[in-house]
């Protein structure tokens, strides 16, 4: 089966395999917050895990289904872009990925910081790692401490998955080939991925900033899938001027 895929497909879900198996069968939880993403002003981040987090996941299934689509549009783009556009577009998307769900992150962080300061809550301290006590009434105490959580959520829990890079390779076979026609699960009749890709990317928008994630980094998929179209919109000019 992999030699049948292109090696530079090929490599990434091997790589993506071995991570796996390293991070979760051997249960080295230390290695798992060395490569995944942290928040870029937390103290657990570290450069290269801009990089690193795109090789890391958080559970079977995820890998299962990020692997299983790479899978399936990888190859063809790999063959029409050539290896270096094709590694281009991976990464890129990925760090794009990465750019626009912290970008997201940091914008929150300013305002629960705001609020904070407002409520009298000294965030200076805290952001030292010093005791500090909440102030005011019990309503004011709540508010601070709910505050307080998101703030250390968005800090301490780090960013994994190649889904970014992954949606930039979406992304980039639906600009290429906008009336191909792709099957899915839930919907018995094919569907042309340019009607699909924009649902994908609107609901994903909602999701990011509404605050009904459920623990998926759905603003890291558009940062990806927005390069992606990027990238293929500036390529596909000249992708056929030869032929």
């Amino acid at each position: 089966m992999f030699n049948n895929i292109p090696p530079i497909t090929r490599n990434i879900i091997i790589i993506n395999i071995v991570v796996f198996i390293l991070t979760y069968v051997l249960q080295t939880d230390m290695m798992y917050r060395y490569l995944a993403a942290f928040y870029p002003f937390s103290p657990f981040f570290h450069s290269w895990q801009i990089i690193t987090h795109m090789f890391v996941h958080g559970s079977f299934m995820h890998i299962l289904f990020n692997l299983m689509t790479l899978y399936s549009f990888g190859p063809v783009l790999e063959q029409v872009l050539g290896d270096k556009k094709y590694v281009l577009l991976y990464f890129v998307s990925g760090l794009g990925a990465f750019f626009l769900f912290n970008l997201w992150n940091f914008v929150e962080v300013e305002q629960i910081k705001s609020s904070l300061q407002s409520l009298g809550f000294d965030l200076a301290g805290y952001m030292d790692g010093e005791s500090v006590s909440f102030k005011g009434n019990s309503a004011a105490i709540l508010e601070q401490q709910n505050l307080v959580n998101q703030l250390q959520s968005i800090i301490s829990v780090p960013m994994v998955g190649a889904s970014g890079a992954i949606f930039g390779v979406i992304a980039a076979f639906a600009t290429l080939y906008p009336d191909a026609k792709i099957m899915l699960m839930f919907i018995p009749v094919p569907v042309k991925v340019k009607y699909l890709m924009p649902v994908v990317i609107i609901v994903s928008i909602y999701l990011g900033i509404s605050g009904n994630a459920g623990g998926i980094a759905h603003l890291a998929h558009v940062g990806g899938a927005l390069v992606g179209f990027i990238l293929a919109k500036i390529w596909k000019k000249h992708l056929y001027r030869f032929n």
